[in-house]
């Protein structure tokens, strides 16, 4: 069996690796390395949680033993999707690059500036950042890459769901074309695999488990779920949750509860605190120093259940979680490899448990066609809650042809002959008699010989009647 003295690694390296209590290499580290250190690209495609990040970490802090960095020219580069997953890759170059004098810099959203302008124009030997915020110093005159010689593209396939692939794109053209490239994904999409071809030269794959296949050490299982009625399903949704996490009983000592849609996240995180689960929320709107302590909570222990968007489900290197917990089947089949991979790492066992509504079945087939087998059903431990979860709707009140009626009147009131209001008090007007119109003048009547329209003194020989103008 390969042990990583075995690996060439850089005596210091080794002597980091030791004091992390690690002894032999994972399949994806053992495949890697001893390529990486002979200068050639590498292209590693394995599920998460096999130890890509130490993969690439080792062999790049032995390559740049040698050699001094210069101001605002980093010697190296790791681009990574999120956040979380390049403030990891620091954590691992922290860790094993602990005796040797490099230097790094992290550059992510959320932080200032101005603080990490000043670490670039010290020189730093690995540059790690994601994609959108090193553009932005390369479009301020902050960074140049001509003196790139490794460059690491973490997690491709979650760059390619996150929409960077033209930004990687536009990273690449503006490193040395002789720099060493190590690539690595959990799948590989055809949109991958196009950009392998472009920037890697003659790699050496390493390949150690089928594209989007789960670990066989992860017990998985979903309930399918049907709400009472539709305005129910959300509370009854989560009330299910908190049976199902009650049904795991001492066995799921912390977990990651994955909610498709940021909202839900904040909601159900509520939700669970509200009956006692002591929970906290993590997605992208949060601040990053928000992000950061939520995370080294759960961490440490201190918080039992992260309600999570996938902004956490890659690369996240939580080695103890014992539970994760679909709320919502994933929109995209390849999420849910990468979610229950936040469990079961290392060896250890974890289980799986997924929620499905009747709208989320076909996003159900599609995972099932992905990962190539059948996810067991589970009973649903509601199906025996008491009556009160479906409480029947109030009936309508039927409809009568006497609008008029107000249903809060009662039947007293109906009985009842309606109060004059103040408006039925108003007297009505005079009518005037009816003028009658004789078959003669427009504007005589019998009883009123008057001129209609004239006045009280019309011309006198309008007023004169045809009887009078046609006499003698």
């Amino acid at each position: 069996m390969t042990k990583f003295s075995d690996l060439n690694l850089d005596a210091k390296v080794l002597k980091a690796i030791a004091e992390t209590g690690y002894d032999t290499p994972t399949p994806i580290q053992a495949g890697a390395i001893a390529p990486a250190l002979e200068g050639r690209d590498v292209l590693g495609i394995a599920q998460t949680g096999t130890g890509k990040t130490a993969a690439f970490t080792l062999p790049m802090i032995t390559l740049l033993g040698r050699g001094r960095a210069r101001a605002r020219m980093p010697r190296s580069l790791v681009l990574a999707p999120t956040r979380e997953l390049a403030a990891q890759v620091a954590e691992n170059f922290d860790t094993y690059a602990k005796y040797t004098k490099l230097s790094k810099a992290l550059l992510i959203g959320g932080t200032s500036f101005k603080d990490q302008d000043k670490i670039i124009d010290k020189g730093v030997d690995v540059l790690i950042a994601t994609p959108g915020r090193l553009l932005d110093h390369l479009e301020r005159g902050k960074l140049i890459l001509t003196d790139v010689k490794v460059m690491v593209v973490d997690e491709a396939d979650r760059m390619l769901d996150m929409g960077f692939i033209p930004d990687i794109e536009e990273i690449f053209k503006r490193t040395p074309f002789t720099r060493q490239t190590l690539f690595f994904s959990a799948t590989m999409a055809p949109e991958i695999e196009r950009i392998t071809n472009t920037f890697l030269s003659n790699p050496a794959k390493i390949e150690v488990a089928r594209a989007a296949t789960t670990n066989d050490n992860i017990k998985q299982g979903v309930v399918v779920f049907k709400g009472s009625e539709k305005r129910k399903e959300p509370s009854e949704k989560r009330a299910l949750l908190r049976a199902l996490i009650d049904g795991e009983g001492e066995a799921c000592t912390n977990a990651i509860i994955f909610c498709n849609r940021k909202s839900d996240v904040d909601i159900v995180a509520k939700s669970l605190n509200k009956y006692g689960y002591n929970a906290s929320p993590i997605h992208g709107d949060l601040d990053q120093s928000h992000r950061t302590k939520t995370l080294d909570k759960f961490r440490d222990n201190e918080l039992r259940f992260l309600v999570a968007s996938d902004v956490a489900a890659r690369g996240l290197d939580i080695p103890a979680v014992t539970h994760v917990f679909n709320f919502d089947v994933p929109s995209h089949a390849e999420d849910y490899v990468h979610r229950i991979g936040r469990t079961g790492r290392a060896g250890r066992s974890g289980t799986a448990i997924m929620i499905c509504i009747p709208r989320d079945e076909k996003n159900l087939e599609d995972v099932e066609r992905l990962v190539k087998e059948t996810i067991p059903r589970l009973d649903n431990p509601m199906k025996d809650a008491p009556a009160k979860e479906e409480a029947a709707p109030e009936e309508k009140p039927k409809r009568t042809r006497n609008r008029r009626k107000k249903d809060d009147e009662g039947d007293a009131a109906e009985a009842k002959p309606a109060e004059k209001t103040a408006q039925d008090e108003k007297p009505k007007r005079e009518e005037k008699p009816r003028q009658e119109r004789s078959r003669g003048g427009r504007g005589r009547g019998r009883n009123e010989p008057g001129v209609v329209g004239m006045g009280d003194e019309p011309p006198a020989f309008i007023a004169m009647s045809f009887a009078e103008r046609t006499k003698g």
